[in-house]
């Protein structure tokens, strides 16, 4: 009984500690996964087999593989894949006017990481929940980031993570920079349909994930702590502009 027990502790102990585990290096988070909303308690199930909604999946399967003969936007969805911090900031760069980076803009790497990472943190819940098969894996086809697909092959689709990491960004970002959120917005929508063009989600997994996003950056506005991260990352804005 004591051995059971002890096994079910660690497993306990197990699951807790992959719950908490950083995706970004370096982030830290506002709010645990079992903090954030559950999007099981609004969010629609996933589109079933046979239903209008997989056939447009389906559809948008295609388009991300034609879009790959592309090779600019092919090398575009290759870098999204990315999950380096510096290179996610990278990507928003040029829109915000300067070099986002932890040396560069310190407080705002640190809100947009930390903003991201904890935004990410919604999607646990459900993944886990629906565990979706990722539509590399239902037609048995390569993507185009093989060294992902190990890894990504065991996580579930809906909704996309990469894409609630990128457009949660780009919204933290806009409202750093109201000035360039057109195209803040724009790069992180790109982000999510890189996901598709790569081959790791259906169009129903990132457009969840848009909403995911956006719910999840009005989540981190209750915290206080993001709040004063937030206004010192405006005050950096301000003076490096």
């Amino acid at each position: 009984m004591k051995r059971i027990f002890l096994l079910l502790s660690l497993l306990a102990l197990s699951a807790a500690s992959l719950s908490a585990q950083v995706l970004l290096k370096g982030a830290e988070e506002y709010f645990t996964p079992e903090q954030m909303p559950n999007m099981l308690k609004w969010l629609p199930a996933p589109p079933t087999e046979g239903s209008a909604a997989f056939a447009y999946d389906e559809a948008q399967y295609q388009w991300g593989k034609e879009q790959r003969n592309d090779k600019a936007r092919a090398a575009l969805a290759i870098a999204h894949a990315s999950i380096d911090p510096a290179k996610i900031c990278e990507h928003f760069s040029e829109a915000m006017g300067m070099t986002i980076s932890k040396e560069n803009t310190p407080a705002i790497y640190r809100v947009v990481v930390n903003g991201m990472e904890t935004a990410n943190n919604i999607s646990i819940i459900p993944k886990k929940h629906y565990n979706r098969q990722r539509p590399f894996i239902r037609y048995g086809e390569p993507t185009i980031v093989p060294k992902a697909e190990k890894v990504l092959s065991k996580n579930g689709s809906y909704p996309s993570g990469h894409t609630i990491i990128g457009f949660s960004g780009a919204l933290l970002l806009a409202e750093i920079n109201p000035d360039a959120a057109d195209e803040l917005i724009k790069i992180g929508y790109e982000c999510g349909q890189s996901r598709i063009i790569s081959g790791f989600h259906w169009q129903s997994d990132v457009t969840a994930a848009r909403l995911a996003a956006a719910v999840a950056v009005a989540k981190l506005h209750s915290s206080k702590q993001f709040n004063k991260d937030m206004r010192r990352a405006k005050r950096e804005f301000e003076k490096k502009r």
